[in-house]
């Protein structure tokens, strides 16, 4: 970035621009920038999956955001192909998950209760 400002301020000098103008430029060069930094704390977040089984047939998984991205269609459609695996995953919306991924959606993306007392919470954190 302070390569790109550089040039803007010489282009100032040269009287190609004036400062408003310049102001303007350096303005968008540094929103260019925030969302970079961001995303860089954003990937060192984990997404964390919690099923409570009132059989007590817990699952805890915790799972950094830089590998969910990169193995998520891949995982979820071998589950599809594993016969104990399919009827667990089949009505998981996964490109909502890679859209929340994306738009850096933290917190609590999914909380289900069944009627039967199990509950499933997806939470990035």
């Amino acid at each position: 970035m302070k390569e790109e400002i550089s040039k803007v301020l010489t282009m100032v000098q040269e009287g190609k621009i004036d400062s408003d103008k310049a102001a303007e430029l350096i303005h968008v060069l540094k929103e260019k920038e925030l969302p970079r930094a961001m995303s860089a704390s954003y990937l060192d977040k984990t997404l964390k999956i919690r099923v409570v089984s009132k059989e007590h047939d817990n699952v805890n998984v915790n799972v950094p955001i830089k590998l969910v991205k990169a193995v998520l269609k891949a995982g979820h459609g071998i589950a599809l192909n594993v016969p104990q695996a399919e009827k667990y995953v089949k009505d998981l919306d996964i490109d909502l998950l890679i859209d929340a991924i994306e738009n850096e959606l933290d917190g609590q993306i999914v909380d289900i209760q069944s009627a039967n007392g199990d509950t499933v919470a997806v939470v990035i954190e």
